[in-house]
């Protein structure tokens, strides 16, 4: 069988979104998580689906696209929908929902409205307009035509169709609740939100200080983590896992190794000790970690490890990309970093 075709026809879980439903481009990023959700699958597996009939979606471009406030591109829409089993038809209504936010910026709303608008298109996307995400309507995708391609998925989730749709409204709900009242900003010109710990979101870890993000190097299998550009992408998947009494642990999902937990180099104690991912349960209290917001209003949060409450920051404090992170001092000149909890996407590290 043909793998170009099983990638483009398979069964969506679930029932899928209807993107006319979006009224701002807000709205649409999140039928776009929605359809993600419906469709099962992990970012890996959305890269491997589009790789087999052609596209090119890398998992970073597909979580930064999921974080964002603007229309995607026309051919990263396309290759997105169409790795989540999203037939010709459905392709056709995305690409032309999000043509006329391009466009206009805003539509009505009502599903089976006219298609695309005949102007040119902004194809750096239009921002948000400001309105709060509603409740999408949900459609029933079209028919299945093949089996999927790429390895079967090790950790999908599917949740009972019963329930689709409160779980769907729950969804919306819930990212503009966290919007609200979870994402801490810094209103002084020049200065990037801070966002504070939300329990399984998925995000990047950004250091305030050199505005580079936490990740392992490609290839390598030291688990030790360090700072890099936040627009590269970043390993593994980081999520958070309250533990209790202000203390959490910063769950992760390496794309070759699987689930596993940040923490400090085999539990060292000393200043200077590397941080490092590896299999959960190996270290103790040197994998669960305090988090503590810092400054009014907030301009970032400490990471502080439980087993020494010192704070990890970048090694002799360098602002500098591939810089080893370690846990140092919380004090003086050579001190720990503060920190940002992006979200990047609906999905969970899980663990």
């Amino acid at each position: 069988m043909d793998p170009r075709g099983g990638a483009q026809h398979m069964v969506v879980e679930g029932r899928a979104p209807d993107p006319r439903e979006a009224r701002s481009a807000a709205e649409f990023i999140a039928l776009l998580r929605v359809l993600k959700d419906a469709a099962g699958l992990t970012f890996r597996e959305l890269t491997l689906r589009a790789g087999a009939v052609g596209d090119v979606l890398p998992r970073s471009t597909i979580a930064n696209m999921l974080g964002r406030t603007s229309v995607p591109r026309e051919e990263l829409l396309a290759a997105f929908v169409r790795a989540c089993g999203c037939g010709p038809t459905e392709i056709e209504d995305w690409l032309g929902v999000r043509k006329e936010l391009a466009v206009h910026g805003q539509r009505a709303g009502a599903a089976g409205a006219g298609g695309a608008a005949d102007a040119g298109e902004d194809e750096a996307g239009t921002e948000e307009a400001g309105e709060v995400p509603g409740t999408p309507a949900l459609r029933a995708p079209e028919p299945a035509g093949g089996p999927p391609v790429g390895p079967p998925p090790a950790r999908r989730r599917p949740r009972p169709r019963t329930f689709l749709v409160a779980a769907v409204s729950l969804l919306v709900l819930a990212a503009a609740a966290v919007t609200v009242a979870l994402l801490v900003r810094d209103e002084r010109p020049g200065r990037t939100p801070v966002a504070g710990p939300v329990a399984g979101r998925t995000v990047q870890i950004r250091s305030v200080h050199s505005g580079l993000c936490l990740s392992e190097k490609r290839g390598t299998d030291s688990g030790r983590i360090y700072q890099v550009p936040c627009d590269e992408e970043t390993i593994p998947a980081f999520s958070l896992r309250p533990l209790g009494d202000g203390v959490w642990r910063i769950v992760t999902d390496h794309p070759d190794f699987g689930l596993g937990c940040t923490g400090i180099w085999d539990g060292m104690r000393e200043a200077g000790a590397l941080m490092q991912d590896q299999e959960c349960g190996k270290r103790g209290s040197a994998e669960a970690f305090w988090i503590e917001p810092q400054g009014h209003p907030v301009t970032g949060y400490r990471i502080r490890p439980a087993h020494t409450h010192l704070c990890v920051g970048a090694k002799a404090g360098s602002s500098r990309r591939d810089a080893e992170m370690v846990q140092l001092g919380c004090d003086g000149v050579d001190r720990g970093s503060l920190f940002s909890f992006d979200p990047v996407a609906s999905d969970t590290a899980g663990g």
